[in-house]
């Protein structure tokens, strides 16, 4: 074997385990995000906490607002001390924090658990994004992130089989004391994750990290050095720059529809199915078919977007996603429902992913946590509203406006990325410097 083929092949093995660990870390992050919205329909028909529907939108946005503070923290956080351990401390955090939901005897120590959860989970995602990132192969970026996203929606998958299997005979609390699990886990990432690259040459740690690239025999990457406050700011700063102002805009605004839409469903899906009719062992297995969908769309998107540009899949998977919503607004035979939920699934999930994605490529590595991070945490202002509307329109008795609401989010954002694609292609010079310095990377 030459020496150039080693490398690669240890740099393979080295990128594989990097993503296999976020991938796990995602895992238990999809869990611990889906569990609340597979728990809830059995929460408000014992009206436990005495939980109404207004009360029950009010507890999702808690988390969603914990996420917003963790993602928009996420990227000047992981800067200072580093992705792995930033990534060890969010899994910690959401961990324990189910563990105050699973002691919690009142309505307000349960909105507490969950928004510190979200902290920790808004948190790790921008954060493992950027680290596989940082590994990922030139030019395979996006299916990179797709294969790591996959992992979030078998998170969901998980949630519904924990909340059908041990919610009845056992109570709702079994569930968040299985969210509490991922704390094994942490003692793993810290012996087994490498710290990111990146952030060792930014951070002038150069030792580090030639210690760190000679053991597995990859290139370190060309970062320039960061290593003060101004240099972080001037980071954020360097996303509203000449013309990058407008199409920073336009990704937040379209993140915004995004995850309005994505946490909106995720939130409300087994209890809105329950209100077109739908028993509630069938409405906990649509929430299986649609993380089913959400992993196969992350894998077609992923590759899709590699291709065709990751802005113009989003726009079409925010159409079609918007199209889907919309219908399961009517009460449908099982199987059509059954393959409408599958299709949403699909296209609204990655359509989210693919947004972070188009961040990613566009950033440099030294910067690319803080612009993924904010994208991220302005998107997390339509996650705290969508479960709000979602309750507030079932509170209100306007249930079936639910899906429309949400659809309505999708063309939100098809038009805002649809713009953002227009304006990319126009740019093709800039656009080739970028996949040159991360095929460099």
């Amino acid at each position: 074997m030459s020496s150039s083929t080693a490398l690669s092949a240890r740099g393979s093995r080295l990128a594989l385990l990097v993503i296999g660990l976020c991938w796990l870390a995602v895992l238990f992050d999809g869990l611990d995000m889906f569990i609340y919205g597979s728990v809830l329909p059995h929460l408000l028909e014992t009206k436990t906490f005495g939980i109404t529907p207004d009360k029950a939108g009010d507890l999702g946005s808690y988390a969603t607002f914990g996420m917003l503070v963790g993602a928009l923290t996420a990227g000047t956080v992981a800067d200072r001390i580093g992705r792995k351990q930033l990534m060890t401390a969010c899994v910690t955090l959401f961990s324990l924090a189910s563990a105050v939901c699973a002691i919690s005897g009142s309505l307000a120590v349960f909105g507490l658990g969950r928004t510190l959860a979200g902290v920790g989970l808004g948190g790790l995602l921008p954060t493992a994004i950027s680290m596989v990132s940082d590994y990922a192969k030139g030019g395979r970026i996006a299916i990179t992130i797709g294969v790591l996203m996959t992992a979030h929606h078998a998170g969901g998958i998980l949630s519904a089989y924990v909340a059908k299997w041990l919610v009845d005979p056992y109570g709702w609390r079994s569930a968040f004391w299985v969210c509490v699990l991922p704390l094994l886990f942490v003692p793993v990432l810290l012996k087994l994750l490498p710290e990111s690259l990146s952030f060792l040459v930014a951070k002038g740690r150069t030792e580090e990290a030639t210690a760190l690239a000679d053991r597995y025999e990859v290139e370190l990457p060309a970062v320039t050095a960061r290593k003060t406050a101004a240099d972080r700011w001037d980071a954020l700063l360097g996303l509203f720059r000449g013309g990058e102002w407008l199409q920073t805009l336009l990704y937040w605004l379209a993140s915004f529809g995004g995850l309005l839409l994505v946490y909106g469903v995720a939130t409300w899906l087994p209890t809105l199915m329950r209100t077109e009719g739908y028993e509630l062992a069938n409405a906990l297995t649509f929430v299986v078919v649609f993380n089913l969908g959400g992993i196969v769309g992350m894998l077609v998107a992923g590759r899709a977007a590699d291709r065709f540009g990751a802005p113009r899949i989003a726009a079409i998977w925010f159409a079609l996603t918007a199209a889907g919503v919309y219908l399961l607004s009517a009460h449908m035979p099982m199987g059509v429902t059954t393959l409408v939920v599958f299709l949403t699934g699909v296209f609204l999930n990655s359509a989210q992913t693919m947004i972070y994605a188009t961040v990613s490529i566009r950033s440099t590595p030294d910067n690319r946590a803080t612009a993924v991070g904010w994208t991220s945490g302005m998107g997390r202002f339509g996650a705290v509203f969508g479960p709000w509307l979602g309750g507030q329109l079932l509170a209100s008795g306007n249930g079936d406006w639910g899906f429309t609401a949400f659809a309505l989010a999708g063309v939100s954002s098809m038009v805002f990325i649809g713009i953002a694609a227009l304006r990319s292609a126009r740019q093709p010079q800039a656009s080739d410097d970028q996949e040159k310095l991360l095929a460099a990377h």
